[in-house]
């Protein structure tokens, strides 16, 4: 017993020392800041000037300020949009990719290869592309007699173009419902296909089941970062036109560094959080009742 003692206790050293670094740089970058940002939403400070403390001050004016909710409805509109989307775009790639043919790892690398750019490149790329005068995108239409519109440009077409354009990363989420694709029991696809099952009976009572922790996986964090969109809006429209591309987070960069208001931004972030947490919480719960897992022994709970 001393000996198994001696070495649970060496095992949890060897732990910690393993995680200390994590465990110390989680502290004092994220928790730590995390306070600190709680007690700056209760300040008045523009950096240059000692905080004042004005108590739930930015709170009340932020829920008055017509651009907090403005930035609110643009930010959940995109996240309404662009999350199905790119799930149900990136299921049926994967569907696609998961097919034994020729040269399949060529393709798959190929879908994947975008999601390793950098958002800032894809940003640029993108305002290339969206131009409405000498833009690949216009160009293709005016080849076939169409006038495209202005895409950013444009108060009405600025936040679809940015959902188009959000379908670019859908490489991330095609590898991973290929992996879960992969893990589904070929032989319930067998048994199915004995019964007389058809192709869209397969997916909807054997496929989707099989993928539904990768779904849930892939819905919540795809929601967490529509959220927190920010580069669109900061490298390619500024917030505009008219406001119709200010997400929540750019709001969130200008009251700290453009308009110099470090405690409504710390404000803000705070309310983010909030609504990042419980809007986690609910999609789990939701979602989470139509997820299944697969038991030991193989079959699906």
């Amino acid at each position: 017993m001393a000996i198994k003692s001696k070495t649970e206790n060496r095992d949890t050293f060897a732990f910690f020392a393993f995680a200390a670094p994590w465990i110390i740089g989680f502290l004092f970058f994220t928790v730590l800041p995390m306070l600190i940002s709680l007690v700056i939403s209760f300040t008045k400070w523009d950096i240059l000037s000692p905080p004042e403390w004005i108590g739930f001050g930015n709170y009340k004016e932020m829920f008055t300020d017509s651009l907090f909710w403005k930035s609110m409805q643009v930010t959940f509109t995109y996240a309404i949009f662009s999350v199905p989307l790119n799930v149900i775009l990136s299921t049926f790639a994967a569907l696609l990719l998961n097919n034994k043919i020729r040269g399949m790892n060529f393709y798959r690398t190929i879908f994947y290869m975008p999601a390793v750019v950098s958002g800032v490149v894809v940003a640029i790329v993108w305002l290339w592309m969206f131009n409405p005068e000498f833009g690949v995108i216009n160009n293709i239409l005016s080849s076939f007699g169409i006038k495209g519109p202005k895409w950013i440009y444009d108060e009405h077409w600025a936040m679809p173009s940015i959902i188009i354009m959000s379908l670019w990363n859908v490489g991330g989420s095609i590898i991973l419902y290929l992996a879960a694709l992969q893990n589904v029991p070929t032989e319930l696809y067998e048994a199915a296909q004995i019964d007389g099952a058809g192709w869209w009976s397969q997916f909807f009572n054997i496929t989707l089941p099989g993928i539904s922790p990768v779904l849930l996986f892939t819905i919540l964090t795809g929601i967490i970062g529509a959220l927190q969109t920010f580069t669109p809006a900061f490298i390619m429209t500024n917030g505009g036109p008219n406001n119709a591309t200010t997400f929540y987070a750019f709001y969130i960069y200008n009251n700290a560094f453009k308009w110099h208001k470090m405690g409504s931004a710390s404000a803000q972030a705070w309310i983010l959080f909030i609504l990042v947490f419980v809007i986690s919480l609910v999609s789990i719960r939701v979602v989470g009742k139509y997820t299944y897992y697969e038991a030991k022994e193989g079959n699906l709970l």
